[in-house]
């Protein structure tokens, strides 16, 4: 018995009597997956694989850690390449890669703004930037979701260095922002644009940054690898002024042991991938219209164009009750709990992707009727 046993236990009882205690679980590889982020196919692709080890065969030395930091001995020109290479593929300037999209954006956001900044994000924003945020010391606001006229009343009142902080696709509805429209507020108001494209990337090509030729426009963006990518790991891409700051300043990038090759290998592999699968992306955004021909406006917390979809549940209980009905069904849907949501906006979230079949979307619609 250790002193903090006692309390360790008692929030453990409470979230098991709130209803939203999580547990791991296994996954089972004999249901039809809808729970995924693998949306492209790429992390269970034959083919990346054997890119991979390809590229892997052509650094018989190498050994398989990085054995340091980036700025101790964890550098090296394979990393400094692929950088460039992201910066260049995304039309920025420079980029920084990070060990996952949590350590990209804990250390961007606890590094750029300082006391008396002022960051406002989105209401639905991803936790990882909430607790970079809090790590800044600067004010935050939050305008409510996707809302324009939200967005310019927080900007009336912001002070300091002002940054203005969207998802390109949100993770729990899957639905977007008007970009361009956020980017003439953020001119408007002298204000510094930051967009998380973690569940863009690959679903719509380079992101939607690049697609909207909003590069210089946006003060930084974050690309993540462990959706679409099929691998793991993320960057930062933006100015070689920005990158150079990062360098000095995000703690999350200072402080760990660098990637290994492997990682470094897959990233640029990925991309490789990426480079020639238009008839993938063209079977998943098939998908995602058959799904949205499946299923009904009430049904759903909002409509989406990405591969993010989410069932409205209503309670803890009620999301657990349809994810458990669906895996009877041989379906993979997990349910999404508050707190990770607001109480009462409970829901199944829903991932389709490139190699899931017109039968599999009927099967998910005839089980929740």
């Amino acid at each position: 018995m250790h002193p903090a046993d006692n309390h360790l236990t008692a929030k453990l009882n409470e979230r098991q009597t709130e209803g939203n205690l999580r547990k791991l679980r296994l996954p089972k590889e004999d249901l039809i997956d809808f729970a995924s982020n693998d949306y492209l196919g790429f992390a269970r692709s034959a083919n990346l694989r054997e890119l991979i080890d390809a590229e892997l065969k052509k650094y018989p030395s190498t050994g398989s850690g990085s054995t340091g930091s980036r700025l101790l001995t964890g550098n090296s020109e394979y990393a400094e390449e692929i950088e460039q290479w992201i910066a260049t593929y995304h039309g920025h300037e420079a980029a920084l890669l990070f060990n996952s999209g949590y350590d990209a954006n804990v250390g961007l956001f606890s590094s750029i703004a300082r006391r008396g900044d002022t960051v406002i994000t989105d209401e639905l924003i991803h936790a990882s930037i909430i607790d970079g945020i809090r790590l800044s010391n600067a004010n935050r606001y939050t305008f409510d979701h996707n809302n324009l006229q939200s967005l310019e009343d927080k900007l009336q009142r912001a002070k300091g260095n002002i940054y203005v902080v969207v998802e390109s696709v949100y993770s729990m509805d899957g639905d977007s922002p008007d970009i361009s429209a956020v980017v003439a507020l953020c001119q408007q108001y002298n204000a510094n644009l930051i967009v998380d494209e973690a569940h863009a990337i690959g679903v719509f090509g380079k992101g939607m940054v690049s697609n909207l030729d909003l590069q210089n426009q946006v003060f930084a963006t974050i690309v993540t690898y462990g959706k679409a990518m099929g691998v793991h790991g993320a960057a930062i891409v933006g100015s070689q002024l920005l990158r150079d700051y990062l360098i000095n300043f995000a703690r999350s990038f200072i402080y760990t042991t660098a990637g290994p090759l492997h990682q470094l290998v897959s990233i640029r592999m990925a991309y490789e991938l990426l480079d020639s699968a238009g008839e993938v992306q063209n079977q998943l955004h098939q998908n995602i219209k058959t799904f949205n021909a499946r299923f009904t406006d009430d049904q759903l917390v909002a409509r989406s164009q990405s591969a993010i979809h989410c069932i409205k549940a209503g309670s803890n209980e009620e999301a657990k009750r349809l994810s458990k009905k669906l895996e009877n069904a041989g379906i993979d849907v997990r349910p999404i709990l508050s707190p990770t949501v607001a109480a009462g906006t409970e829901r199944l979230r829903i991932c389709l992707h490139a190699y899931n079949t017109a039968d599999e979307i009927q099967l998910l619609a005839d089980t929740l009727k």
